[in-house]
């Protein structure tokens, strides 16, 4: 359509009532026609009601959106206290003390597999493989515990760390390898969280929070799984090679990323 022209275009309110707002539509019951006119508007559009409601121009033109009465109650649950949290909504003290439990549980076992990286990379030992492997996974078990920090802000809790228990420092063993005697310790461990993280889910299901059990379903669980079924393979390969030479070729292997050594 153009502008240019003084063309008026008269639309029927009682067909168009039912795209109205409630409030809108209650303004403008009983009106036959608005107009639209563009007469003396360079560019606009000008909104006429008829001579009939001439006196719910007003109301036509100044429409006001009031809150809803769930936003009213929501309004009453912000608080106003300087350090609380603004972000926390249906987040319950026991998932909040669950994932602070489970950051400790990270943050051990990545104090321990560090502690492994220092055993394997002495120059006595010099099984740089492992050394590799357990350095790797302490960094990212470490990593698990930031995200599980970050989560915890994001939900308006607040992270409460924990101390650290003293990882062994030796892991000789007298009738199996040292690698083999880590490797089963590193099984446990990654048993252990898994317990862990389920149950922090559990706490998670029974206090009806949804997104808790999406993040742990989402970041870890499904990870735990694979990380369990890959350490029990490197078990039962240390098994089968005793203490010796296959030892040696099994740290190649780490070494290399999964490739073995000629």
């Amino acid at each position: 359509m153009s502008l240019g022209s003084c063309s008026t275009i008269s639309v029927s309110l009682s067909s168009r009532a039912k795209f109205l707002p409630s409030s809108l539509s209650s303004s403008v019951k009983g009106s036959s026609s608005v107009r639209f006119s563009n007469k003396n508007v360079a560019c606009g559009v000008k909104v006429h009601a008829s001579s009939k409601e001439a006196n719910n121009n007003q109301t036509l033109l100044n429409i006001t959106f009031e809150p809803f009465e769930e936003v009213k109650k929501e309004l009453l649950h912000i608080p106003t206290t300087l350090h609380a949290s603004l972000a926390r909504q249906n987040y319950h003290d026991h998932c909040e003390a669950a994932l602070n439990a489970q950051i400790n549980v990270e943050y051990n076992i990545s104090y321990v597999y560090h502690a492994m990286y220092a055993f394997f990379d002495r120059d006595n030992v010099a099984l740089m493989g492992l050394a590799k492997f357990f350095k790797e996974s302490s960094m990212e078990e470490r990593h698990h515990a930031e995200m599980m920090m970050e989560y915890q802000n994001k939900r308006g809790g607040r992270v409460r760390l924990q101390t650290m228990l003293r990882p062994f420092s030796e892991f000789d063993d007298a009738e199996k390898s040292d690698a083999l005697n880590a490797m089963e310790l590193t099984l446990s461990l990654e048993r252990l969280n898994n317990e862990k993280l389920l149950n922090l889910h559990s706490i998670a299901n029974e206090k009806n929070d949804v997104q808790l059990v999406d993040f742990i379903e989402s970041e870890f669980l499904v990870g735990q799984v694979e990380d369990i079924k890959k350490i029990s393979e490197y078990v039962a390969q240390l098994r089968r090679m005793g203490n010796g030479h296959g030892v040696w070729h099994f740290d190649q292997m780490l070494l290399n990323g999964g490739v073995a050594a000629c």
